[in-house]
């Protein structure tokens, strides 16, 4: 039995070991390593936005149109950003926008600094990062899949979401501090810096050898033919609905936290921080089981509807908290499910689509759950002007336990499995990586 029980315990840390099999290919490795660093700086910035927005007008509204003008381009330019992710060189499409979106960290920290900072300031570059997101985004998505193959594609997004998520619970504490201690314009200004570690990492990957677009006839079929082929395909219906409902009705949340921790709990910027810092917490722990869970859960229909009601249930427990630690536990347990549900999206729609179609189906789900979603925040923004952020907080939360009961009547949805074979693609693509000097 003792034995047993040692066989059992080393083949579960096996499996936990092959959850970080990407991180053996060095061009995986570089880049992993870069947005750590860039993603840190990324998430300071969006907390210290969210302040100056704050201070500047004081309402949940405008923090919804800054999120609306930051993803409207997501829906305006999806369909040329897909077809650009299919045909053109992805690493490069993803150096030019990390570049571009430095200089326009560089612009806010600037004005911030000199104290020339308007509300349209901020709406002007929250449209033009926007620009930049659309196109870096779809493209980012699937040069993850270009890295690693298929085979793991689902393994590498999780680890992609572990470093989003430590960015989310690390990057808003350290905000927080530096606006009560030092001063936002600091946030801004190391977010720029840390755009050159993503850069650095890119570059240093020499090339990555995809099936271009070129060869597989986009011209022919562009976005509409990609639009088609997902409305036939069901259980791609499905990861859709899922990922819209998240993308709703919990990053809402984001625009109403301010508020949360102005009005409701009394506090100040390193409240925010907290508030933000605990939905990265959970979001974190959540990232790091998905691979795990997802060979452990054979059902991902199921899982998918379980962790959307889930996350609605702690989004009304948060609606009724008035006290910081309960706010901090339920943001955490929010955040617990969220990542199974993007992750296992995105992996799939990879994994389903065909090879020459991935950038696009990928910009449908990020114009449609990401694009779409800051109207939603106006929405939610306006009812937490008018009835008070914990309202706003409810109706977000029985928006998710609706959504969450209407997928269980979906046909197939609630016994679909997914082996490791889904796709028919089972070697990564050659990559040949720089060379030291």
């Amino acid at each position: 039995m003792h034995a047993k029980s040692r066989w059992l315990q080393s083949l579960s840390l096996r499996q936990w070991a092959a959850d970080w099999s990407p991180l053996r290919r060095r061009a995986f490795r570089l880049y992993f390593g870069g947005q750590a660093v860039s993603l840190l700086g990324t998430w300071m910035q969006i907390t210290a936005q969210s302040w100056v927005v704050w201070e500047l007008s004081h309402s949940m509204q405008s923090q919804g149109v800054v999120a609306l003008l930051g993803s409207l381009p997501l829906i305006l330019l999806a369909p040329w950003a897909g077809a650009a992710a299919d045909r053109f060189d992805r690493r490069k499409l993803l150096i030019l926008a990390q570049v571009a979106a430095m200089l326009l960290a560089f612009a806010l920290a600037l004005l911030v600094q000199t104290g020339w900072i308007r509300l349209w300031h901020v709406y002007g570059l929250s449209f033009l990062l926007g620009v930049v997101a659309a196109v870096e985004m779809p493209a980012q998505q699937a040069f993850i899949g270009d890295l690693v193959g298929m085979s793991e594609v689902r393994k590498a997004l999780a680890l992609n979401g572990i470093i989003v998520q430590l960015g989310r619970t690390v990057g808003p504490t350290l905000a927080g501090w530096a606006i009560a201690h030092i001063g936002v314009a600091e946030a801004f200004w190391v977010n720029g810096v840390s755009f050159l570690a993503v850069i650095a990492s890119l570059l240093a990957i020499r090339s990555v050898t995809t099936e271009r677009a070129s060869q597989t006839g986009i011209s022919r079929g562009g976005f509409g033919e990609a639009v088609r082929y997902l409305r036939s395909q069901p259980r791609l219906l499905d990861l859709l609905a899922f990922t819209m409902l998240a993308a709703f009705f919990v990053l809402s949340n984001l625009t109403i936290y301010p508020a949360l921790a102005t009005v409701v709990l009394r506090g100040d910027s390193r409240t925010l921080g907290w508030l933000l810092g605990a939905s990265g917490v959970g979001a974190l722990i959540g990232s790091v089981l998905v691979t795990h869970l997802s060979r452990a859960i054979p059902r991902v229909g199921a899982a998918l509807v379980g962790c959307t009601v889930w996350a609605g249930v702690m989004v009304v427990c948060n609606s009724w908290s008035r006290t910081l630690p309960t706010a901090v536990s339920c943001i955490v347990a929010t955040g617990l499910a969220v990542p199974f549900i993007f992750t296992t999206a995105n992996g799939l729609t990879q994994m389903l689509a065909p090879v020459q179609m991935r950038g696009r189906l990928l910009s449908i789900l990020l114009m449609a759950g990401f694009g779409l979603q800051p109207v939603v925040a106006i929405g939610i923004g306006w009812i937490g002007d008018r009835f008070g952020p914990s309202q706003a907080l409810l109706i977000n939360g029985l928006c998710l336990i609706g959504g969450g009961l209407l997928m269980m009547g979906r046909p197939g949805l609630l016994g679909w499995q997914v082996g490791v074979a889904t796709t028919g693609e089972s070697a990564p693509p050659g990559v040949a990586p720089a060379q030291p000097a």
